[in-house]
């Protein structure tokens, strides 16, 4: 019996040992693989982290550009809007004064058509009455003169007006019909190269620009030692300008501009040559 124990057991440890070594190498072998696979784990995660990272460096660059170019473009929203409000203003301006300048015209129209029809009836009624030819020449001499009236009216109403009612004469011609009107003094002028002051009437004017295709002109005037430069004139605007002693105020006007000249006038009210009183000089 001792004997079967005996063979019992060296054939029980003959089959264990083997077995615990089998079991420790499937032990080493799944801990080298947890290892392999906890180091490839980590790997990835680093680079899935980088990536995340660059990700989100480029969508925070994305978001700070779109975020400057909105604000620049409300700033350009707000500047044209702001410039949009300055010419509605304007055009509203411009509007009211014309719907004056047509109704002046019209009133003007109607006052001088009243006029003809009364002088044509008291034509008709001189004509009935005197048959003679001295009396039909005279009345002829009337009518001709008034028609001159007419016409001279006619035109003065096809002129703009100044803000401070003043007529603005656009060429020679228009100049000349001011003239006869007998309310101002018109001294034309020609003024030809920059940076050359030339004494105009009482003032001196200098040439400092000129844009042809826009018509307009830069402008130094120089009134008693005192010097005002008007930038970015139009044609046919006028420039209004005190000497001292007087309240009426002289008129500049440039009608026509070439390469490096411009040519207008300046218009002084009959009323200035009155004593002069204490005023200041200002220019408009």
């Amino acid at each position: 019996m001792e004997k079967e124990e005996t063979v019992d057991t060296e054939r029980t440890s003959s089959w264990q040992l083997p077995a615990f070594v089998i079991l420790g190498l499937i032990a080493v072998v799944g801990l080298a693989f947890g290892w392999n696979a906890s180091s490839g784990l980590s790997g990835t995660q680093r680079a899935v982290t980088a990536q995340v990272q660059t990700l989100r460096q480029g969508v925070d660059q994305d978001l700070a550009g779109f975020r400057s170019r909105l604000a620049q473009s409300e700033k350009t929203n707000s500047d044209l809007q702001g410039d949009l409000n300055v010419v509605t203003k304007k055009l509203r301006i411009t509007q009211g004064q014309l719907k004056a300048a047509r109704e002046e015209a019209a009133k003007n129209h109607e006052e001088t058509s009243e006029k003809l029809t009364a002088l044509d009836t008291s034509v008709h009624s001189e004509l009935a009455a005197k048959a003679g030819a001295d009396d039909l020449k005279n009345v002829d001499t009337r009518v001709v003169g008034v028609r001159t009236d007419l016409d001279a009216t006619r035109e003065d109403l096809k002129m703009a007006r100044s803000d401070m009612g003043t007529l603005i004469a656009r060429n020679h011609d228009e100049i000349d019909q001011l003239r006869r009107m007998g309310e101002r003094e018109y001294v034309e002028f020609t003024i030809v190269g920059k940076n050359k002051p030339q004494k105009i009437a009482n003032v001196t004017l200098e040439l400092r620009g000129v844009n042809v295709k826009k018509n307009q002109f830069t402008l130094a005037l120089t009134s008693e030692d005192k010097r005002l430069e008007k930038r970015d004139r139009s044609l046919n605007e006028p420039i209004f300008f005190y000497l001292s002693g007087t309240k009426l105020p002289q008129e500049l006007v440039i009608n026509k501009v070439g390469k490096e000249s411009v040519s207008g006038y300046v218009s002084i009210p009959k009323a200035n040559s009155q004593p002069p009183t204490s005023s200041s000089t200002s220019g408009r």
